[in-house]
């Protein structure tokens, strides 16, 4: 392994501990009002849930000027009476450093994956650093599956508000799960548990050069996971408490980076999904249940104003990318009385393949085909809550599931496309 991320006086500090059990890594970027709190439930999981393990916390700093750092070297829990029935004090290290190599979240990743594989751990997982939801028992629900089932990687389930997380309901859950066959609910969740086998896996690739080092890490990770057949899980967290967001918000970015990365990944494993068909669950741990939301604010109007605009001044480009009858059927949208208004679950789905085949013919410069794609996004989300605004969250998830199996319906023609440009490309 090539640790040239790992700062001198690290490597040293890693000589002192020479060996642990299990890394929880926090990758943090001017988080000092929230990191303290994330710091000790961290603490409590390992006191708690590993007090005979050797545990190390890393902090993967992204260069905080507000004292970052210094809360986490200063955080500690009052007493671990409170959380033990006995009196073992668990042995536990901690390590900030800030990370080397393009900004982002991937970078802060692979220096918790150098230092995880530099002291052998068996088990690790990653949380992020501004949560308010978090406690202990998230430790033992990212770890335990590793350590006592042999699972390699482990993803989040949350239980999240029906119209919070639009971009993983209606694009990234029912694309990859379509394409790589396993129902990971949560696939850019945030927070993971994974070995240390994959840990070292991760670090083999040449990625840390790239958009995974900068936005795309948590896609990277799941679909990685899956692709290449390690063993895959899912642990239910509870809720993920958060800043809400306005689903019609200005989410051009965060759309075109994750949509981004999916694509590129597809292109990566293309001769996985290919020979993909149909769809399994992933084995699920921890107690669900459902718990208290915090309200999403939606402005349907917003969003309709968003995709009407987006129709007229971007259908000559999408005539470049779709069919020219699915251009008119959303050209007929625009005149829709918004009680009414809806984009058929159908004429979506052939929206993210067709966008997903003029990524790879490489159509248009890739960031402005992908960030034509929002508008459509928005109005998608709207006909969305529109549809299910009165509805229950056990209704919604299965309109979810409908979209999930039009998507693994109609993969077989989208195959056929693919080939084809690929076999165009390659003439």
């Amino acid at each position: 392994m090539n640790e040239i991320t790992l700062r001198p006086e690290i490597r040293r500090k890693l000589d002192e501990i020479e060996t642990a059990d299990i890394v929880v890594g926090i990758p943090s970027y001017n988080n000092a009002k929230t990191i303290a709190h994330v710091v000790r439930a961290v603490q409590a999981g390992f006191a708690k849930y590993f007090p005979y393990k050797k545990c190390l916390l890393v902090n993967s700093d992204g260069g905080s000027n507000d004292g970052t750092m210094d809360v986490v070297q200063n955080a500690a829990l009052d007493s671990f009476e409170s959380i033990l029935l006995h009196h073992r004090t668990p042995s536990m290290y901690r390590i900030t450093t800030p990370y080397h190599g393009l900004p982002g979240k991937g970078s802060a990743f692979r220096t918790i994956f150098e230092i995880a594989s530099s002291v052998g751990a068996r088990a690790c997982a990653v949380v992020d650093s501004d949560l308010r939801s978090i406690t202990p028992e998230w430790i033992e629900l990212l770890i335990k599956p590793v350590i006592e089932d042999r699972s390699d990687y482990v993803a989040p389930l949350y239980h999240r508000h029906k119209f919070d997380g639009t971009i993983t309901n209606s694009i990234v859950y029912p694309l990859t799960r379509a394409l790589y066959g396993k129902r990971i609910r949560q696939p850019i969740g945030g927070d993971f548990g994974f070995s240390g086998e994959l840990a070292k896996f991760y670090l083999s690739k040449d990625v840390w050069d790239t958009d995974v080092a900068r936005f795309g890490v948590d896609i990277w990770m799941t679909t990685t996971a899956v692709a290449n057949q390690f063993r895959v899980c899912q642990s239910f967290l509870g809720a993920k408490i958060h800043d809400p967001k306005d689903p019609g918000a200005d989410l051009s970015a965060m759309l075109y980076q994750v949509v981004s990365a999916t694509f590129d990944l597809m292109k990566t494993y293309d001769d996985v999904w290919m020979k993909t068909s149909g769809s399994s669950a992933a084995e699920t741990f921890g107690f669900q249940f459902d718990v208290g939301l915090e309200p999403v604010n939606v402005n349907i109007e917003r969003m309709l104003d968003r995709f009407r605009l987006g129709v007229n001044e971007l259908k000559d480009l999408w005539s470049l990318v779709l069919q020219q009858k699915t251009v008119d059927y959303l050209q007929k949208r625009v005149v829709e009385h918004t009680d009414t208004f809806n984009i058929e679950e159908e004429i979506w789905v052939e929206i993210i393949y067709s966008f997903a085949l003029a990524s790879q013919k490489k159509v248009l410069n890739n960031e402005h085909l992908l960030k034509s794609l929002t508008p459509l996004y928005i109005g998608r989300t709207a006909s969305f809550i529109i549809r299910n605004y009165d509805k229950s969250a056990s209704d919604v998830e299965k309109d979810i599931e409908n979209l999930c199996m039009l998507f693994e319906i109609l993969k077989g023609d989208f195959i056929n496309s693919w080939k084809e440009n690929k076999g165009g490309a390659n003439e």
